[in-house]
Order: structure tokens, then sequence, then C-alpha cells
């Protein structure tokens, strides 16, 4: 009787400790660098203009002339990575400061929208099929 005593309290045991160390998990800690939250903030930056730009009238008719629901562009936005904030802006910086040549930004909005549907992250366009 002993023995069985001595098992049932050495399994209690053994469950018991491991049930104390599993959540325990090691923790990682880095000191965030000025670079990281400069980046952080042109990001945001770079969204927002690109934000402003897509929230103009003129570029609103563009991308309904081509079937984009502007309103879904405008909300895709806030789904896009860093490099395509960085990207699109980019492409706002090299228009002309009259804004003559919307067409190409609307344009390049248009493939990117269209790209991203295809690799199935998105689903705006109705003709598509992705690719998933």
């Amino acid at each position: 009787m002993n023995i069985r005593l001595l098992r049932r309290t050495s399994w209690t045991l053994l469950f018991t400790l491991i049930a104390l160390v599993l959540p325990v998990a090691p923790v990682n800690a880095a000191l965030i660098g000025t670079e990281q939250v400069v980046n952080a903030a042109h990001v945001e930056s770079n969204r927002e203009r690109v934000r402003v730009f897509l929230q103009r009238q003129d570029v609103r008719d563009m991308l309904q002339q081509r079937g984009v629901d502007a309103n879904v562009a405008l909300s895709r936005v806030d789904a896009m990575t860093d490099a395509e904030v960085q990207t699109v802006a980019g492409q706002i910086d090299t228009l002309p400061a009259g804004g003559t040549s919307v067409l190409g930004a609307a344009v390049f909005i248009f493939v990117l929208l269209l790209i991203t549907d295809i690799l199935g992250l998105t689903k705006i366009f109705p003709f598509t099929r992705p690719v998933r």
C-alpha cells in the first residue's frame, strides 16, 4: 500500500512541478533606436499623404472611371505594407506641383490594387480570381 501512495504522490508532484514551470517563458527586451522611431513616423506621414491624395475629388473621379470604389481604395491604404506606402508616396512626389498628371498616380494605384487582388490579399474587383 505504501508503494501505491508513493507513486500517486510522485505523479502528483511531477504534474504540479510541470504546471508551475511551463507558463514561464523567457522574455527578450531590446532598446528602440532613434532610427526606428523616425522611420515609423516617416512611414505614417507618407501613409497620411496617400490618404489625402486619395481623398482629392479628381483622383476619386479617375478611380471611379476605372471601376474602383474610392472608399475601398482609401481603406486599403491601412492594409498596405510600409514598402508599398513608400512606393506610392514616392509616385505622388514625382507628380507635377499643379497635379496635371493625376492619371499616372491613379493608374499606379489601380495596378497596385489589381495586383493585391490577384494575389488574394484583397477582394476589390469582381472580375479577378485570386491565385491562392
